[in-house]
């Protein structure tokens, strides 16, 4: 908080009279007020609709007999203080549309000499109007550093303990680190809140409150809309084959959990067949890392105003950096990036305001891409150094078939040793991951109808009965794979 006090002060020494604060934390932004004022030798005046205008250092006793509710009132009161005080506006928001609150607002603000009163508005969103905006600052509170998140979980720990005769928060370093970096991005009162709900259910941190905690954040930052978050994440045992895109991962999930800057990994783009795995790759990537998982929908993204599209673009990144660390995964590009010259512009000014993203960035967001038609995708975004590197999936070879046949046969409670899974996976050559859970899918669907369980020949009936997108689409296969030879690496 003396930071903040510090830099606030700088900020009202520049003469400026009006000052935005936005914040969810109304309380904190008021502490350091009251101690920007004691430090200052300032009288702190606090205005709501509820309370009028009150003095915060004497009790909060009200000024007057209610008339200062009014917000035009209580404007009034503040441009004609001749003590240059400190007053603090707490929700003036609804009233910004006001002719004459809005200009009281610019009077105060433009209000010269020593004595001048000085302007606080505090809110959750504050946007000015236009005759107004160059007469303000804008003020941000510094959000708690990782040592105060760790100081209030242990907080919160200690007040469990003394509520529960002395017993101590069960938990273990490596839960806990975890659950402070994903606290980074909440104010101070957000943080102790959701620190709070994880103890006092069972007196434990452990590794499966973890999804709760992302997802609890998730609905603070209200990030619904354009961005998505994953409840459900994989794990790499259920995703079949992808060995090089695991074991790159593997090597590299120190580096991005502990790293820092331009060593910390960024991000990967995965192209190719459609079905072969992309997307549960994207999965298994936060399940693997034990990070929150994002997806950003580029149907939503889109906006017919001008403008709007982008900035839709740019509050989703943001908010996926209040997040972090977390997996971004941005599924099928192609159809939100894709160059195109009867759009006015959009997907030009959409890729660049996503290309100054990745090259600037630095919270650790790790972008995972998918996309099918990789010839539809602009080469500013393939280039070198956009992503840590470009993988291929290709369709599952002879073995990892054999491997995806069991991983399905087993997510409905099928015993794999009751099938022949090589002759199965030869009679399935040229099918993707998906069409052969769908062989199953059938098959399961065929048992019942029958009142039995599914066997070999009902899955090889299943496979027969099935045109795989390898033969549909030969000639794209054989096209994507030229592509991917030699600029891409083998998943």
């Amino acid at each position: 908080m003396k930071n903040d006090i510090h830099d606030l002060a700088l900020v009202l020494e520049s003469r400026l009279r009006l000052v935005l604060i936005e914040s969810w934390d109304e309380l904190r932004v008021l502490e350091t007020l009251s101690g920007l004022a004691v430090s200052r030798g300032m009288t702190l005046h606090v205005w709501s609709v509820t309370e009028g205008l009150r003095h915060l250092a004497f009790g909060g006793e009200a000024l007057d007999a209610g008339e200062s509710c009014s917000a035009e009132v209580a404007l009034r009161r503040v441009k004609h203080d001749p003590l240059g005080n400190l007053y603090v506006f707490c929700d003036l928001h609804p009233f910004l549309d006001e002719p004459r609150s809005v200009r009281l607002l610019k009077e105060i603000a433009m209000a010269q000499g020593p004595s001048a009163p000085t302007l606080v508005l505090v809110s959750h969103a504050l946007k000015l109007p236009p005759e107004v905006q160059r007469y303000a600052a804008r003020f941000s509170l510094t959000l708690p550093s990782e040592e105060e998140l760790l100081s209030i979980v242990r907080d919160e720990a200690t007040v469990w303990s003394e509520r529960n005769r002395g017993a101590r928060v069960r938990t273990d370093n490596r839960t806990l680190q975890q659950v402070v970096k994903n606290l980074r991005g909440l104010s101070h009162a957000e943080a102790r809140s959701l620190a709070h709900s994880l103890i006092c259910d069972d007196g434990a941190i452990t590794q499966e409150d973890l999804p709760e905690l992302n997802r609890k954040k998730f609905e603070l930052l209200d990030m619904e809309g354009v961005l998505g978050f994953e409840y459900e994440t994989e794990r790499f045992a259920d995703v079949g084959g992808l060995q090089n895109l695991k074991r790159w991962l593997v090597q590299r999930q120190a580096a991005f959990v502990a790293g820092s800057g331009s060593d910390r990994p960024r991000g990967v783009m995965l192209v190719g067949v459609q079905g072969g795995g992309k997307s549960m790759a994207a999965k298994a990537v936060a399940g693997l890392w034990g990070l929150p998982l994002l997806r950003l929908d580029f149907a939503c993204l889109y906006n017919k105003f001008f403008g709007e599209t982008e900035r839709n673009l740019r509050e989703a990144l943001k908010l996926a950096e209040q997040m972090a660390p977390c997996v971004l995964w941005m599924d099928e590009l192609e159809k939100g990036l894709a160059t195109g010259e009867m759009d006015g512009g959009v997907s030009q000014r959409v890729l660049g305001t996503l290309l100054t993203w990745m090259a600037e960035r630095e919270a650790p967001v790790f972008m995972v891409a998918t996309a099918n038609a990789v010839d539809r995708l602009p080469p500013e975004l393939l280039r070198k150094g956009r992503f840590d590197e470009l993988f291929f999936v290709d369709l599952p070879d002879t073995s990892t078939r054999a491997e995806i046949f069991q991983i399905h046969l087993a997510r409905r409670e099928l015993k794999a040793d009751q099938f022949d899974l090589e002759a199965l996976a030869v009679a399935c050559d040229g099918f993707s991951g998906a069409e052969i859970e769908q062989v199953v899918v059938s098959a399961v669907y065929a048992g019942q109808a029958q009142s039995r369980e599914p066997d070999q020949d009902m899955l090889l009936h299943c496979v027969r009965a099935t045109a795989p997108l390898s033969v549909v689409m030969a000639e794209k296969l054989d096209e994507l794979r030229g592509w991917a030879s030699g600029r891409a690496v083998l998943a």
